[in-house]
């Protein structure tokens, strides 16, 4: 189909994309890679006056790695993540995490503000956010602010973010130690049925820190506390690994849809959530 008609705007600066946003309100939408909002204008499932498209802002690019501190720019495609030779070695789980996002044409351009700022539970990085305690940049009329991924995510499709306000950048620390992301779905390139992204560090045989979340498993995604409470101090055996997969488990909520029945989805997610941990542990 064919979209309604809309003004195109192409600002060169965060300041001149948040005054467009401000003056002209629900009219306008600001456009990243497209790959969520391009389709629902061509099935005109959203009616918009104004598109704000941010291709045109080069400060909202670029991967900087400094000492530890890792800082994305929401205009960075999921094939940047997986090319870059500073994050393949700062933080490993993004690159194996964008390579299951979708196909090439779509990592190609699609970016990851866009895929983290919308609130689709599906995504995979909001839920990799939440592992990695990333912090979100958002730049509005009142100024910026730093939200953490954790506290971003309200219900699906709502976020604490305003409507007029740009999500600039995504930091988050180095990691160490083991990583994995696992994901379940029904066919290349489609949304996760379960997926789990997973932080193991390990001391003198012990695991001395541990992040676990998960996607599309609730209207949000989730951090894992009980799962990660079961990890922590253990020597990992196959008994501690149980115990964290139950409890990630009885974390997730996940509603009947076509990708299966809830009681599908709690299996396919208990056995995305060993996969991950035991290849985390592996990797530790």
């Amino acid at each position: 189909m064919i979209p309604a008609a809309f003004e195109y705007h192409r600002p060169d600066t965060v300041e001149g994309a948040v005054k467009i946003i401000s003056d002209l309100g629900d009219e306008a939408r600001v456009v990243a890679g497209g790959h969520s909002l391009i389709p629902m204008m061509k099935l005109r499932l959203t009616g918009l006056s104004h598109l704000v498209d941010l291709q045109g802002i080069g400060g909202l690019k670029g991967i900087s790695v400094n000492g530890d501190t890792i800082t994305i720019g929401a205009m960075v495609t999921q094939h940047e993540l997986i090319t870059s030779k500073d994050l393949a070695s700062a933080a490993p789980i993004m690159s194996e995490a964008a390579l299951q996002i979708a196909d090439p044409q779509v990592r190609y351009m699609g970016t990851i503000g866009g895929n983290v700022a919308n609130g689709d539970p599906g995504n995979d990085m909001p839920g990799l956010m939440q592992c990695l305690n990333a912090s979100y940049t958002l730049v509005g009329p009142a100024g910026e602010r730093t939200v953490s991924a954790r506290e971003f995510y309200e219900a699906a499709y709502f976020t604490e973010r305003e409507d007029d306000e740009i999500l600039t950048s995504i930091s988050f620390a180095a990691t160490s130690g083991g990583f994995a992301y696992e994901k379940q779905k029904r066919k290349i390139g489609d949304y996760a049925t379960a997926a789990a992204a997973v932080l193991i560090t390990k001391d003198g045989g012990k695991c001395s820190a541990a992040s676990i979340a998960l996607t599309n498993l609730a209207d949000t995604p989730i951090y894992c506390e009980a799962a990660v409470a079961a990890l922590v101090g253990s020597n990992l055996s196959a008994d501690d690994v149980g115990a964290a997969v139950k409890a990630a488990v009885d974390a997730s909520d996940p509603s009947e849809d076509n990708r299966g029945p809830v009681e599908f989805k709690k299996h396919a997610a208990g056995v995305v959530i060993r996969c991950a941990i035991e290849r985390a542990i592996e990797r530790a």
